[in-house]
């Protein structure tokens, strides 16, 4: 089509001469005109009136100028009809007709904020305030308010998990205070107007016997009022079980000399569940309050009136605050019911015991946030086949993250185990060939001494080269390496397995010893005799080197009956001063004395 044409035709459209004469006044123009219903319509109905063609003059003075039309941009059939009167009716959300008059129309109104465009005729209901959506890091509790992949503040990757914050009509239940505090009240305090009258000795909260005595070095001494404390742990292992006989010592109050109340809340079980347990176990302490219930402030004014002693709550993924997004574990909820705990704990000085499960990769469930709230974090530890529980330090503000309590499982619960080293050692028979290739390593794990045996075995002819079990293994290669160079063994033709007995790890150096003299065992077909034990670290010369707390070890060798202890021979001079007499200190310099000294057998050496 040429140009001119289509002026011309864009002319002759918008003429009114050629529209009015087809409008009637009783008819809408979207009945005449459905085409057009989408896009136009008349401003002023007693345009289309056949009784007026009056000519209308412009501002300009000209004649028959064209009719105003305003262009909309609306749905179909969502056009307001306009009334006989002159204006527009618009139907509001209750079912009335609103008719606005032309005098009213040619106003100038209020600019208001909306995202509909210029001109759009719909009909807009009030709603609520949208949820305001949030990613939330898992791992560091950093907030984003887009999904970027990762963490920008960690880096982690697949860490960013989404929930929304609402609006609760009552305003956000964690944000009340269940005890209130006069403002007067709370001032800066002096450090000697805080420390006034408090007794350091005294302080804590004592936990007595064998178990209560294992637990309370973990935590650093005792129980801190006022603290909050996590105890995590896999499934099964034993950790409502810790809590309950902790919840019966401190209720025994031995230290107090008499009975203490002590409230035991679980979401998990009822309280006849929590009853036959404890039966089974013989607990009887007739201030041991039980309780189920999983709502935060139910169960905070259901404790206040009785002034507990200690407070524990099992577990924080079963407890929901009604004020707070999401249902009872999630992100929100966690964190939310933990901090409201935490207040709880600090303004009472009543300490919170939490139980907190653990998730596949190891971590305790829920925003690692969690674990930064709290005092004190406790991890729980043990084999899937064996009765034996570690209980080890992770985080700890009033005590040292290095300590660690050994417990056994029997039928009446946690038995403290007053010798560690019984549960890595087997018994060794000196005389046996088949047991070539044991050798004792003494290991530090905090404060704790332990022994524990290094097996190891040399096959020749295996399609597989080399097997490490409990032992980082590129710390294996460097020790089998430094055997065949150093000390001379043919072990290239040969398969090396290496293992750590009740599969416990061993992250130090100070068991490079004893893994050389287990794999010169079993290469040699020599067994080592009874009552030996290797200390020192072996460096790529086949040296022999001091790791630290040689005293500490050599001691607890001497008190579990060893006759010699085989440690790097710089360290003898500083460990003769000890006063040692129990045991015998060989010192070696380097690989081949310790071959020379422990196997004594010409043709057994290469």
């Amino acid at each position: 089509m040429q140009f001119t044409e289509m002026k011309s035709a864009i002319r002759s459209f918008h003429s009114s001469k050629q529209l009015l004469p087809l409008l009637k006044p009783t008819h809408s123009i979207s009945r005449q005109f459905p085409q057009f219903s989408r896009q136009f319509h008349l401003t002023s109905p007693r345009l289309c009136s056949a009784g007026e063609s009056k000519p209308n003059t412009n501002p300009t003075g000209s004649q028959n100028s064209p009719s105003r039309w305003s262009v909309y941009n609306v749905v179909a059939n969502q056009v307001p009809a306009s009334s006989d009167e002159g204006g527009l009716e618009e139907e509001t959300t209750d079912g009335s007709v609103k008719t606005q008059s032309m005098s009213e129309l040619e106003k100038p109104r209020e600019k208001k904020k909306t995202n509909l465009g210029v001109g759009d005729i719909v009909r807009i209901k009030k709603k609520g305030k949208a949820n305001r959506i949030s990613w939330v890091c898992a791992d560091c509790g950093h907030t984003d308010g887009q999904w970027w992949g990762r963490c920008r503040f960690c880096d982690s990757v697949g860490t960013m998990k989404r929930f929304s914050e609402g609006e609760s009509g009552e305003g956000n239940v964690v944000e009340r205070t269940w005890l209130p505090q006069k403002t007067e009240d709370v001032r800066p305090l002096r450090l000697r107007e805080v420390n006034k009258g408090i007794n350091q000795l005294e302080w804590r909260i004592p936990l007595s016997g064998l178990f209560g005595n294992e637990v309370a070095r973990v935590l650093g001494g005792g129980l801190v009022p006022g603290s909050l404390v996590l105890i995590g742990g896999d499934p099964g292992v034993g950790k409502s079980t810790l809590l309950l006989q902790m919840a019966a010592i401190i209720a025994e109050g031995s230290d107090l000399g008499k009975s203490s109340p002590v409230v035991y809340v679980s979401g998990e079980e009822s309280v006849e569940q929590i009853g036959n347990r404890a039966d089974r176990m013989r607990i009887g302490t007739e201030e041991l309050f039980l309780y189920s219930s999983t709502d935060v402030e139910d169960i905070i004014e259901k404790v206040q009136p009785l002034s507990p002693r200690a407070l524990i709550i099992d577990s924080i993924q079963t407890v929901y605050l009604k004020g707070v997004t999401g249902s009872a574990g999630g992100l929100m909820q966690v964190k939310e019911c933990t901090s409201a705990l935490l207040r709880f704990a600090k303004k009472t000085n009543i300490p919170v015991l939490l139980v907190g499960h653990v998730t596949k990769t190891g971590d305790i469930a829920g925003p690692r946030v969690l674990e930064h709230i709290v005092d004190a974090v406790l991890y729980m530890e043990g084999e899937k086949y064996s009765s034996y529980r570690l209980l080890r330090p992770v985080k700890n503000r009033f005590g040292s993250t290095d300590e660690l309590g050994v417990f056994e499982m029997s039928q009446l619960g946690l038995q403290a185990v007053s010798n560690p080293s019984k549960m890595f050692l087997s018994d060794q028979h000196s005389d046996s060939e088949f047991l070539a290739g044991l050798a004792v390593a003494v290991i530090v794990d905090g404060s704790r001494t332990f022994l524990i045996e290094i097996q190891a075995l040399c096959v020749s002819g295996s399609t597989v080269s080399r097997h490490v079990n409990g032992i980082q293994a590129s710390r294996a290669d460097m020790i089998i390496s430094v055997l065949m160079k150093q000390a001379g063994l043919k072990l290239q033709e040969n398969a090396v397995f290496l293992n750590v007995v009740s599969g416990l790890a061993l992250t130090e150096t100070a068991g490079d010893l004893a893994v050389a003299a287990a794999v010169c065992s079993s290469f040699l077909e020599f067994p080592i005799p009874n009552g030996i034990a290797f200390i020192g670290e072996i460096g790529l010369g086949g040296e022999l080197r001091v790791v630290s707390g040689m005293d500490k070890r050599v001691s607890t060798l001497a008190k579990l009956g060893y006759e010699k202890c085989i440690v790097p021979k710089s360290a003898v001079k500083s460990l003769a001063a000890q006063g040692f007499k129990q045991i015998e200190i060989i010192g070696c310099k380097n690989l081949k004395e310790v071959i020379n000294t422990v196997f004594t057998t010409p043709q057994n050496l290469v």
